[in-house]
């Protein structure tokens, strides 16, 4: 199954309180579980105004979709095609 890369532009994202946080992951997991389970949230990294989050989907438009119903932004959608980490010098 692929995995996805999303960027969502959030103005002050990484001045969102835990009730904030907490209401967004709660939101996202709600449509996750109308959706299905062949759409996946890994995890996402909050930075200064953006969110990058990692799903797993059959599709991009699967992606969308999510950020559709969740009322989510999704500004950037990029699939992962390999992944590197410092062993990856060693092989």
């Amino acid at each position: 199954m692929p995995k996805y890369i999303i960027e969502r532009e959030i103005p002050g994202a990484g001045q969102m309180s835990a009730a904030q946080i907490k209401g967004a992951a709660t939101q996202s997991n709600a449509v996750l579980a109308k959706m299905g389970p062949q759409i996946q949230w890994l995890e996402s990294y909050v930075t200064g105004d953006k969110l990058y989050c990692v799903y797993i989907a059959p599709n991009e438009e699967m992606i969308r979709e999510h950020a559709r119903q969740g009322g989510f932004p999704a500004n950037k959608i990029s699939e992962v095609k390999a992944t590197i980490d410092p062993t990856s010098g060693d092989r």
